[in-house]
């Protein structure tokens, strides 16, 4: 079975997948060099002459041949697309009415409320509810995804149609990943979220890289607490929704309670370190619970003892340049590497740093140190 990987970037999914053996065709807006090197790779604007969108993926996949398709971000925004794909493939993942009903914020925060679960106030586009403006508040994109479009919002009128306002809870973003039956889950791993992060030229609420394991304020008694928290949420989303594979939920951790942000059903970005910590194979797990119901025998408590520290950050061009000379970053600890020449623009990804410490202070410095030295190279 050939399997079509699909999404803004699919690289570490990629890794992922050709690590257990599964044939893969890796179709994202990059078709970045080291994922040429493990896969049979396709670029949308490089080699289609396509802007990213869910269409252009849809448009160009049919050039391709494969017979199962697995997504990754930012697909979860559009369930049409996985409805297209499912009428002619088998869908590695959660089908278009699960992600219908999990990602309509409208009815999933009132339904965690009422639950008994930790959530942000949200106003909703549409439904003329009153907001304290004295109180802070942050703007949202509905179709959300990596902090794009997320700012404080300072005016008295509420925005329009297509964001909503959240109240702004102070305290450190994270996200727990999980893979699920249908009726059972597993946690996999719980990780510290890089937001705004001006060392990888990344402002305001944008994404831009994943600590694991989550520094807390005490000691490992602390993750102990978190994650019977994680895995009582992960139960509940799963039941009520009837999520399968790889499913991952931000939350800003504030006064050791978790408060959930977003639900994103499908492989994300922290996965990466989760394999690479833990040694799980997590797309082999994905397609195994998809496909047989059958979870893993791994229990999360016997890593949270763990000091070493593993991180990955996006580093973010400032100012538009061209991609030097490439070849040897990937052992260098860099990943999404830019072709030798390829032009960078300010404000998009150039690349992913990885990096390991003996803590969280020591893992965080070196991949601030990769970065001072990538952007040394790029900006000499």
């Amino acid at each position: 079975m050939k399997i079509l990987l699909v999404g803004i970037s699919v690289r570490a999914m990629a890794e992922s997948a050709v690590h257990s053996g599964y044939q893969v065709i890796a179709l994202d807006a990059f078709g970045d060099l080291d994922l040429e090197a493990i896969a049979e790779c396709h670029a949308l604007q490089r080699e289609f002459h396509l802007p990213f969108s869910a269409g252009s993926l849809y448009k160009a996949s049919q050039g391709l041949t494969f017979e199962a398709v697995a997504y990754t971000s930012n697909l979860e925004n559009h369930p049409r697309l996985i409805d297209k794909f499912s009428q002619r493939y088998l869908v590695l993942g959660n089908p278009s009415g699960v992600i219908r009903r999990i990602r309509h914020w409208q009815t999933l925060i009132p339904v965690l409320a009422r639950a008994g679960y930790s959530v942000p106030e949200t106003v909703f586009p549409g439904k003329g509810s009153f907001f304290d403006p004295a109180r802070s508040w942050l703007i949202k994109p509905v179709l959300s995804g990596g902090g794009h479009g997320v700012a404080y919002w300072k005016r008295k009128k509420l925005p329009g149609q297509a964001y909503m306002l959240q109240e702004y809870v102070p305290g450190r973003p994270c996200s727990f990943s999980f893979v699920a039956n249908g009726s059972s889950c597993v946690m996999i791993g719980m990780t510290e979220q890089l937001i705004g992060g001006s060392e990888f030229n990344a402002g305001g609420f944008l994404y831009c890289g994943n600590l694991l394991p989550i520094g807390t304020t005490r000691e490992e008694a602390d993750r102990r607490v978190l994650l019977g928290q994680a895995r009582k949420l992960a139960a509940y989303l799963t039941q009520e929704y009837a999520l399968v594979g790889l499913n991952t939920v931000d939350f800003i951790l504030h006064d050791s309670q978790i408060f959930l942000t977003e639900v994103n059903p499908r492989y994300s970005a922290s996965m990466e370190l989760i394999e690479w910590a833990y040694g799980l194979p997590v797309f082999k797990l994905h397609v195994q619970a998809v496909l047989t119901g059958e979870l893993p025998d791994f229990e999360l408590e016997t890593k949270l003892d763990d000091r070493s520290s593993y991180g990955k950050a996006i580093l973010y061009a400032h100012q538009d340049a061209t991609a030097p000379d490439t070849l040897a970053w990937h052992e260098r600890g860099i990943r999404d590497i830019p072709h030798p020449g390829e032009r960078l623009v300010r404000g998009t990804p150039i690349c992913t740093l990885l990096a390991e410490g003996k803590d969280r202070e020591s893992c965080l410095a070196g991949l601030i140190d990769k970065s001072k030295r990538i952007q040394g190279v790029i900006y000499a």
